[in-house]
């Protein structure tokens, strides 16, 4: 991440606010989405109706960061001595960030709401409803679960609720979630060690974990020193997916590669600047997790037309789309296809194409990445055909 921010619901392109779309999956009767649809003017609405039913897999996307305004009002609720406003209007303004210290600041106090099992319960849950909203399929949640159990949540019950919350999502909503176990880089080794232990200890490792992976800030934290930790994830099973060049150059992409065994890039930004680099992902098929309006705001690109998923979709690079932290970037998964859309110059077609590298790109089993894609297919045909 970089260490300035701007507001992060402003970027060099106009965003217009519209009513939200009709109620999808996960909808209470009455209830209204706490986040506001968004519409790009420059993406015609026929589009953004399309993306807005679009079966999708989403690949990059933070646990405590996909807490909208609706989730950390109840949590608020629920811890009164908290700083963190009950309202979910004022939580807009809450949302807004002055600098990268000030979004550390914000971050860190809607983690530290999250003091309970129930608390991971409820989050857990509340976020794979907002995606079934957005018609999620599949998701791999990324978890930071040292950031729980060092503030003494109990490491099986923490487990124990994000299993508990994915299984009842898959029933009620339809969405598969799957976890990737991140290492909080800013908190050292001793993080990793603990991130490992719970990824890899038979007695806790909980049944949707998937993947292992790497985030924080970049600057002053190499990627090699945390081969041991990822070495051990792997032997167990898990799958490499390190944060890597969003704020950095290219090497530490590469170090990501070579000393992580990445098999797919958090972010990658900067490996636009590396033509041998582009061509090494494109021939391995090694994806990128792709976060634009996240770009934006932390200012890892200056902006949208800028944006460098022009240069690795021309490469060749096999490209996702992804929200990371939505509610505090003011996004949504939805939003990031429509900005995808113009940046790219997709139509349904090409959006389509879009989501099912979502799904090759997961770690979902091969018939459950049969069943996505033979329902994307079957949405484009009959859209297309209305």
């Amino acid at each position: 991440m970089r260490p300035a921010y701007d507001d992060p619901r402003t970027t060099d392109q106009p965003i217009t606010r519209v009513p939200p779309p009709p109620r999808g999956p996960g909808r209470r009767p009455g209830e209204e989405p706490m986040t506001e649809h968004l519409v790009d003017p420059d993406v015609p609405r026929d589009l953004h109706a399309f993306i807005a039913g679009l079966p999708k897999a989403e690949l990059h996307v933070h646990h405590v960061g996909s807490a909208s305004p609706r989730i950390v009002s109840e949590l608020a609720a629920r811890h009164a001595d908290s700083k963190v406003p009950t309202d979910p209007e004022a939580l807009a303004d809450y949302f807004t960030f002055t600098d990268f210290a000030h979004f550390i600041d914000v971050y860190l106090s809607v983690v530290d709401l999250i003091r309970t099992p129930e608390d991971v319960r409820l989050l857990t849950f509340e976020v794979a409803r907002d995606m079934a909203r957005q018609q999620v399929r599949y998701a791999e949640l990324t978890i930071t679960p040292f950031s729980s159990t060092r503030r003494g949540i109990d490491e099986g019950a923490f487990m124990d609720a994000i299993e508990d919350a994915r299984k009842a999502a898959e029933a009620e909503f339809g969405t598969v979630l799957r976890w990737c176990f991140d290492i909080p880089g800013e908190a050292g080794l001793e993080s990793a060690e603990e991130t490992a232990r719970l990824a890899t200890d038979d007695r806790l490792r909980p049944e949707g974990l998937v993947s292992f992976g790497l985030g924080g800030p970049e600057i002053g934290v190499a990627r090699q020193q945390f081969k041991p930790y990822f070495d051990r994830a792997i032997a167990a099973g898990l799958h490499s997916v390190p944060h890597a060049g969003e704020t950095t150059g290219p090497q530490t992409v590469w170090d990501a590669l070579t000393h992580l065994n990445a098999e797919r890039i958090g972010h990658g930004t900067s490996s636009a600047r590396d033509p041998k680099l582009l061509a090494h992902l494109a021939e391995r098929r090694i994806p990128l997790e792709v976060c634009p309006t996240s770009n934006i705001a932390t200012r890892a690109v200056r902006t949208l037309d800028e944006h460098p998923i022009k240069e690795f979709v021309r490469a060749g690079v096999l490209v996702t789309v992804n929200s990371d932290d939505p509610p505090m970037f003011g996004t949504d998964l939805n939003n990031e296809y429509a900005v995808a859309a113009r940046l790219l110059g997709l139509d349904e077609r090409g959006l389509a194409d879009l989501a099912k590298n979502g799904v090759e790109a997961s770690f979902l089993d091969a018939p459950g990445k049969a069943r996505i894609v033979d329902e994307i297919d079957t949405y484009t045909a009959a859209w297309l055909a209305s």
